[in-house]
């Protein structure tokens, strides 16, 4: 059986590179000193494509770090997960408490350390300057159960708020607030519907916003939990799939998993739940699990919101929606368009208004930093979807004049996620580089192209001499942090 997740741009590296003084084409701004760094599944060992699901590869974090208009280093490492480990013949570094696969997600910084996330219960990895995998970090003990792989940096405080869902606390997610220190400043459990996959959130001035959507633990993929998991996705759940689940979250030891199997069966035990409320709940950044209003929309599927803000008695969401999620394919998203789409949630009429922004399939939306949980005016994001087109196209939304710019890499180019530096602090909106991925399919090979955010026109691109597997989230993270 084939696996399109194992093949083409999605193929895995099979070794780590560190390479120096990286070729140029343009001119890198002098502004940007720092590093880019981009988190993915790559998963290690032989797999059975049958049952392997992109979101649970082994997590590889790729890094370029730039300086003075230089390209001073490429590195890609695999963030050690026990099981990871074991299976590239080393010894495990994280201990009993870590994911077993590598954390795949996401990459920040945050209070001096640089950070591999992933969800659904997996605790945080602090990765060294140079990407090796040092540590667990669960901020001194205080965050319990798992961190989200979508945490949100308040512009003006620069406090981490964050969701964050796993299988240990049933049908609780929780909020949390971690300072600029690495202290946690507020944890509050929130109830929701049953056991669902919350891959985001959303943050504005005043409010969290909670995507409680109808993608949930699945009992048949997994083979089974336990008594409480079956009970709250409202079926029964035979024994088998404890092993598997409990590997995942490294709940437990397992001695030598691929002693008993030959290939490594990593898949995705959520799945489409047609009997679950679809609904989005909003919290007060200071209220608790009582003050939550509940608002019911049509079922839909929600990954990655783009941006959200209060305008008086309303909050607005941009969010990139999914018909549905995880139905037939098992093996990664829903060949469904996803569009972007406004919803403006009423407060005070207790309703919920629903635009279309744009039907073109887009993912991976992004907005300046500086305006998360504020009045945004652009909002970026690539196209997706099959075919060669729509994977080589960067689209930039004008929520001002209410337009989209796209800019074509051709037609042979795969385009991921792009993210926004801005040329000073006080700079305008688009007043800067966009960055990201970009896969050309007859060298296969990878660059990293900036693009002047204004204009979408080349600024930039440092070339690589193999590919960079499509992948998820990454981040610019500036200077030494």
């Amino acid at each position: 059986m084939r696996n399109r997740y194992l093949e083409g741009v999605f193929a895995p590296l099979e070794q780590e590179h560190t390479l120096t003084e990286l070729q140029v084409i343009g001119d890198i701004p002098e502004y940007l000193d720092g590093r880019y760094l981009r988190n993915g599944a790559n998963p290690v060992g032989e797999l059975d494509p049958a049952f392997y699901h992109w979101f649970v590869g082994d997590g590889m974090v790729h890094g370029i770090r730039i300086r003075d208009g230089r390209a001073e280093w490429y590195r890609n490492r695999w963030v050690r997960g026990p099981e990871t480990s074991m299976v590239l013949g080393e010894a495990h570094v994280l201990g009993d408490g870590a994911v077993g696969i590598g954390a795949n997600t996401n990459v920040i910084a945050h209070a001096g350390r640089t950070l591999a996330l992933i969800e659904g219960g997996g605790t945080p990895v602090e990765l060294s300057y140079e990407l090796e995998t040092v540590g667990i970090c669960d901020f001194g003990e205080q965050v319990r159960g798992g961190y989200t792989a979508h945490p949100k940096r308040d512009p003006d405080t620069g406090e981490l708020h964050a969701v964050s869902y796993s299988f240990d606390r049933g049908n609780r997610v929780q909020y949390t607030v971690i300072g600029t220190d690495g202290r946690v400043r507020r944890a509050v459990d929130i109830e929701v519907a049953g056991m669902p996959l919350m891959h985001d959130f959303s943050l504005t001035e005043n409010h969290i916003v909670l995507y409680d959507l109808p993608v949930t633990l699945d009992p048949q993929e997994m083979g089974g939990l336990s008594d409480q998991a079956g009970a709250l996705v409202g079926a029964p759940m035979p024994e088998p799939a404890r092993l598997v689940l409990s590997a995942m979250l490294g709940r437990i030891r397992v001695p030598d998993p691929l002693a008993a199997r030959r290939t490594r069966d990593l898949r995705l035990p959520y799945g489409w739940n047609s009997r679950y409320p679809a609904r989005i709940g909003v919290m007060p950044r200071a209220g608790g699990n009582d003050d939550v209003r509940w608002f019911e929309i049509e079922p839909c599927w929600v990954f990655h919101p783009m941006n959200a803000y209060d305008d008086g008695d309303t909050v607005v969401l941009d969010v990139v929606r999914y018909p549905v999620m995880f139905d037939r394919d098992r093996t990664g998203p829903e060949e469904a368009s996803p569009t972007l789409d406004r919803w403006v949630l009423d407060l005070v009429a207790g309703t919920v208004r629903q635009d279309r922004v744009d039907d073109r399939a887009q993912e991976f939306p992004r907005v300046d930093e500086r305006r998360v949980g504020r009045r945004h005016r652009f909002g970026y994001a690539p196209a997706v979807g099959p075919g060669a087109t729509p994977g080589s196209t960067l689209l930039k939304h004008d929520r001002l004049h209410g337009t989209t710019t796209a800019r074509f890499f051709g037609r042979h180019a795969r385009v991921g996620e792009f993210v926004f530096e801005p040329a000073a602090p006080d700079a305008r909106e688009d007043q800067g580089v966009l960055m990201g991925f970009v896969h050309d399919i007859g060298s296969d090979r990878s660059a990293l192209v900036m693009l002047d955010a204004e204009t979408l026109e080349d600024v930039a691109s440092i070339e690589l001499p193999h590919r960079i597997p499509a992948g998820f989230h990454g981040n610019w993270i500036p200077g030494d942090g």
